[in-house]
């Protein structure tokens, strides 16, 4: 259960955790990433992100380094971390997944998960580049997706995508992928895992997959989700702002689950462009 971990990477472990024994493979078969929970002798448990290429080990280490004050108990704690080796080792964080639970539609979750959200969109300054980058970067994905969808489609979010008005936009300690598979729920308590995604961007960025998939099929937990965060898409900036970050992340999930071939993903994405056109969903 360790072949993913290269022989310096097994080094480092042993250096760090001294002996140990995996207790649960974590890792998905799409992604360049072993994910492990350990355990050491002394009956401690860890989780092991091993990785040769994914720049997601990266990132992580980069969030922790950032710091999360007023958090313990509600994201793991880093206990050691390489970031030229592509390994990172958290304590085990007790709780169990909220995606495929009642508490995924449960509204006191989302309050929670609101709240906890607030907190983690700590400020990062003003950005007067972000979203004349993120615009570029959109632009660069729609071409990719040309072949993946109808020439119309693509047409018409480069046409949404150029009539927004790019401006400097303040920047916040995002997660990049909040959704209750990142979620955990123990004895009442919502927790969040898996900062591989985690970036400076704008706090409308962690809400996107949100609105188009648990929002969509249970909107009464969107009130509760925003009674906790504090705050609702509502100023012009949001709402330039909200449609960049719907156009980018539903194109770019249908051109990375098709390079990957992941069918299913590469839907939802196809979903996502449709409601962003027919429903307006950037609107909303």
């Amino acid at each position: 259960m360790t072949d993913g971990i290269s022989e310096r990477q097994h080094g480092l472990l042993v250096s760090w955790l001294g002996g140990f024994t995996v207790v649960t493979d974590h890792s998905w078969p799409l992604q360049d990433t072993t994910v492990l929970r350990v355990e050491t002798p002394d009956g401690c448990q860890y989780i092991v992100k091993a990785s040769q290429t994914s720049h997601h080990i990266r990132r992580e280490i980069a969030a922790y380094s950032r710091g999360m004050p007023a958090l313990e108990g509600l994201v793991p704690t880093l206990a050691h971390a390489a970031p030229e080796a592509g390994l990172l080792v958290t304590r085990y964080l007790p709780g169990a997944l909220v995606a495929g639970s009642i508490a995924e539609v449960t509204s006191d979750t989302y309050r929670q998960a609101g709240e906890l959200l607030a907190r983690l969109h700590r400020p990062a300054g003003t950005s007067a580049s972000y979203m004349r980058s993120l615009r570029d970067r959109t632009n660069s994905v729609l071409e990719k997706a040309g072949r993946l969808l109808p020439e119309d489609t693509v047409r018409r979010l480069s046409e949404v995508v150029a009539a927004v008005e790019v401006s400097p936009v303040e920047l916040v300690s995002t997660h990049g992928d909040y959704q209750p598979r990142n979620w955990l729920h123990d004895c009442g308590r919502v927790k969040v895992i898996d900062f591989g995604r985690a970036d400076l961007r704008p706090w409308v960025h962690d809400l996107v997959r949100l609105s188009h998939q648990q929002f969509l099929t249970h909107p009464e937990l969107a009130p509760a989700f925003h009674e906790g965060y504090g705050r609702v898409v509502e100023t012009d900036l949001d709402r330039r702002l909200w449609t960049l970050e719907n156009v980018d992340q539903a194109i770019g999930t249908v051109v990375w689950a098709h390079r990957v071939g992941d069918g299913s993903f590469e839907q939802q994405g196809i979903a996502m462009v449709e409601r962003l056109l027919v429903r307006n969903h950037v609107l909303d």
